[in-house]
Protein backbone atom coordinates (compact mmCIF):
# COMPACT_ATOMS: atom_id res chain seq x y z
CA UNK A 1 0.00 0.00 0.00
CA UNK A 2 1.45 3.51 -1.28
CA UNK A 3 2.38 5.71 1.74
CA UNK A 4 0.18 8.94 1.80
CA UNK A 5 2.31 12.06 1.71
CA UNK A 6 2.57 12.67 5.87
CA UNK A 7 3.98 9.53 5.93
CA UNK A 8 6.92 9.95 3.50
CA UNK A 9 7.78 13.10 5.21
CA UNK A 10 7.30 11.54 8.96
CA UNK A 11 10.14 9.19 7.38
CA UNK A 12 12.09 11.39 5.36
CA UNK A 13 12.52 13.34 8.68
CA UNK A 14 13.25 10.75 10.81
CA UNK A 15 16.05 9.57 8.88
CA UNK A 16 18.12 12.84 7.91
CA UNK A 17 20.03 15.34 10.20
CA UNK A 18 18.32 18.85 11.02
CA UNK A 19 20.44 21.56 9.87
CA UNK A 20 21.12 24.57 12.34
CA UNK A 21 22.56 28.23 12.64
CA UNK A 22 24.61 29.01 15.25
CA UNK A 23 24.94 31.97 15.32
CA UNK A 24 23.57 33.64 18.54
CA UNK A 25 22.98 37.21 18.19
CA UNK A 26 19.62 36.01 16.10
CA UNK A 27 15.93 36.25 17.90
CA UNK A 28 14.25 32.41 18.37
CA UNK A 29 11.51 31.92 16.64
CA UNK A 30 9.53 28.51 15.59
CA UNK A 31 7.03 28.24 12.75
CA UNK A 32 4.62 25.04 11.96
CA UNK A 33 3.74 23.58 8.28
CA UNK A 34 0.85 21.80 8.13
CA UNK A 35 0.28 18.88 5.68
CA UNK A 36 -3.58 17.74 5.23
CA UNK A 37 -5.93 16.23 2.93
CA UNK A 38 -8.70 18.64 1.19
CA UNK A 39 -11.08 17.78 -1.78
CA UNK A 40 -8.62 14.79 -2.50
CA UNK A 41 -5.19 16.52 -2.53
CA UNK A 42 -2.83 17.63 0.19
CA UNK A 43 -2.54 21.22 1.08
CA UNK A 44 -0.40 23.43 3.27
CA UNK A 45 -1.27 26.45 5.73
CA UNK A 46 -0.26 29.27 5.08
CA UNK A 47 -1.60 32.71 6.14
CA UNK A 48 -1.56 36.33 4.71
CA UNK A 49 -0.13 38.45 8.05
CA UNK A 50 -2.27 41.47 9.10
CA UNK A 51 -0.94 45.26 8.53
CA UNK A 52 -1.10 45.13 12.56
CA UNK A 53 0.96 42.48 13.36
CA UNK A 54 4.86 43.72 14.13
CA UNK A 55 6.89 42.11 11.70
CA UNK A 56 6.48 41.01 8.08
CA UNK A 57 3.06 43.34 7.49
CA UNK A 58 1.06 41.55 4.79
CA UNK A 59 3.56 39.00 3.93
CA UNK A 60 2.59 35.37 3.16
CA UNK A 61 3.72 33.27 6.10
CA UNK A 62 3.14 30.00 8.15
CA UNK A 63 1.77 30.05 11.49
CA UNK A 64 4.43 30.58 14.07
CA UNK A 65 6.89 33.45 15.91
CA UNK A 66 9.09 34.35 18.42
CA UNK A 67 9.38 32.71 21.75
CA UNK A 68 7.99 33.60 24.97
CA UNK A 69 10.04 33.21 28.09
CA UNK A 70 7.11 30.98 29.06
CA UNK A 71 7.57 27.91 26.63
CA UNK A 72 9.20 25.29 26.93
CA UNK A 73 10.58 24.70 24.07
CA UNK A 74 10.66 25.25 20.31
CA UNK A 75 7.85 23.16 19.53
CA UNK A 76 5.97 24.39 21.86
CA UNK A 77 6.61 27.98 20.73
CA UNK A 78 5.19 26.37 17.47
CA UNK A 79 1.92 24.99 18.72
CA UNK A 80 1.67 28.02 21.22
CA UNK A 81 1.81 30.49 18.13
CA UNK A 82 -0.76 28.14 15.60
CA UNK A 83 -2.69 28.27 18.32
CA UNK A 84 -3.05 32.46 19.08
CA UNK A 85 -3.08 32.76 14.86
CA UNK A 86 -5.00 29.75 13.25
CA UNK A 87 -7.36 28.83 16.53
CA UNK A 88 -5.88 25.32 15.82
CA UNK A 89 -5.47 23.24 19.11
CA UNK A 90 -2.22 21.54 20.20
CA UNK A 91 -3.68 18.49 20.95
CA UNK A 92 -5.27 18.32 17.31
CA UNK A 93 -1.63 18.45 15.98
CA UNK A 94 0.77 15.35 14.85
CA UNK A 95 4.55 16.58 14.72
CA UNK A 96 6.19 14.49 11.75
CA UNK A 97 9.52 16.08 12.15
CA UNK A 98 11.97 19.11 11.90
CA UNK A 99 13.49 21.13 8.39
CA UNK A 100 16.32 23.15 8.70
CA UNK A 101 16.31 26.06 10.97
CA UNK A 102 16.49 29.42 8.81
CA UNK A 103 17.58 32.85 9.09
CA UNK A 104 15.11 35.90 8.21
CA UNK A 105 16.00 39.20 7.15
CA UNK A 106 14.39 40.37 10.40
CA UNK A 107 16.91 38.25 12.45
CA UNK A 108 15.28 35.54 13.47
CA UNK A 109 16.33 32.17 14.14
CA UNK A 110 13.32 29.78 13.18
CA UNK A 111 12.89 25.98 13.98
CA UNK A 112 10.70 24.51 11.32
CA UNK A 113 8.15 21.91 12.47
CA UNK A 114 6.32 19.93 10.19
CA UNK A 115 2.90 18.73 11.48
CA UNK A 116 -0.78 17.15 10.32
CA UNK A 117 -4.47 17.58 11.44
CA UNK A 118 -7.14 16.50 11.14
CA UNK A 119 -9.17 17.83 8.11
CA UNK A 120 -12.08 19.77 7.81
CA UNK A 121 -10.98 21.32 10.69
CA UNK A 122 -12.50 24.36 12.02
CA UNK A 123 -9.77 27.44 11.48
CA UNK A 124 -10.47 30.28 13.84
CA UNK A 125 -7.81 32.52 12.53
CA UNK A 126 -7.30 35.92 15.08
CA UNK A 127 -8.50 38.91 13.35
CA UNK A 128 -5.05 40.79 14.62
CA UNK A 129 -2.65 38.84 13.11
CA UNK A 130 -4.54 37.34 10.00
CA UNK A 131 -5.87 38.93 7.32
CA UNK A 132 -6.54 35.37 5.13
CA UNK A 133 -6.03 31.95 5.73
CA UNK A 134 -4.28 30.19 2.60
CA UNK A 135 -4.85 26.69 2.43
CA UNK A 136 -2.58 25.78 -0.84
CA UNK A 137 -2.09 22.17 -2.49
CA UNK A 138 1.30 20.92 -2.56
CA UNK A 139 0.40 20.11 -7.21
CA UNK A 140 -0.23 23.95 -7.05
CA UNK A 141 3.32 25.18 -5.36
CA UNK A 142 5.09 22.01 -7.06
CA UNK A 143 4.27 23.76 -10.34
CA UNK A 144 6.59 25.20 -12.42
CA UNK A 145 4.42 27.72 -13.83
CA UNK A 146 4.00 29.09 -10.24
CA UNK A 147 7.79 29.66 -9.27
CA UNK A 148 9.64 32.08 -9.65
CA UNK A 149 12.95 32.59 -9.57
CA UNK A 150 15.09 35.83 -8.64
CA UNK A 151 18.59 37.51 -7.29
CA UNK A 152 18.60 40.22 -5.05
CA UNK A 153 21.88 41.28 -3.11
CA UNK A 154 22.28 40.66 0.26
CA UNK A 155 25.33 42.50 2.01
CA UNK A 156 26.91 43.05 -1.09
CA UNK A 157 26.08 39.25 -2.66
CA UNK A 158 24.08 37.97 -5.34
CA UNK A 159 21.29 35.46 -3.58
CA UNK A 160 18.93 33.36 -6.05
CA UNK A 161 16.12 32.18 -4.35
CA UNK A 162 12.71 31.02 -5.06
CA UNK A 163 9.00 32.66 -5.17
CA UNK A 164 5.84 30.66 -5.29
CA UNK A 165 3.31 32.24 -6.53
CA UNK A 166 -0.49 31.48 -5.73
CA UNK A 167 -4.10 33.25 -6.96
CA UNK A 168 -2.75 36.71 -6.53
CA UNK A 169 -0.57 35.86 -3.71
CA UNK A 170 3.34 35.15 -3.79
CA UNK A 171 5.51 33.23 -0.50
CA UNK A 172 8.57 34.37 -0.81
CA UNK A 173 11.72 35.38 1.47
CA UNK A 174 11.98 32.71 4.55
CA UNK A 175 8.66 31.35 4.42
CA UNK A 176 9.81 30.10 0.33
CA UNK A 177 12.83 28.85 1.27
CA UNK A 178 10.91 26.49 3.80
CA UNK A 179 8.19 25.10 1.68
CA UNK A 180 11.38 24.35 -1.36
CA UNK A 181 12.81 22.56 1.81
CA UNK A 182 9.62 20.56 2.44
CA UNK A 183 8.53 19.89 -1.01
CA UNK A 184 11.89 18.58 -1.92
CA UNK A 185 12.06 16.33 0.95
CA UNK A 186 8.67 15.21 -0.19
CA UNK A 187 9.35 14.50 -3.64
CA UNK A 188 12.72 12.47 -2.71
CA UNK A 189 10.90 10.39 0.31
CA UNK A 190 8.28 9.91 -2.72
CA UNK A 191 11.03 8.89 -5.30
CA UNK A 192 12.12 5.93 -3.21
CA UNK A 193 8.87 4.65 -2.33
CA UNK A 194 8.17 4.48 -5.81
CA UNK A 195 11.57 2.53 -6.47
Amino acid sequence: MALSPPDIVSQVLAHRTKQTVGEQSLTPASVLLLLYPKDGEYCILLNKRSQQVEHHKGEISLPGGARDPEDRDSLDTALRETEEEMGIDRSDVTILGELDEVVTRSHFKVNVYVGTIPYPYPFNPSEDEIAEVLEIPVADLNDPLNHRVETRLEDGVPVTSRSYAYNEHLVFGATAKIVQQFLELLEDGTAKEEH
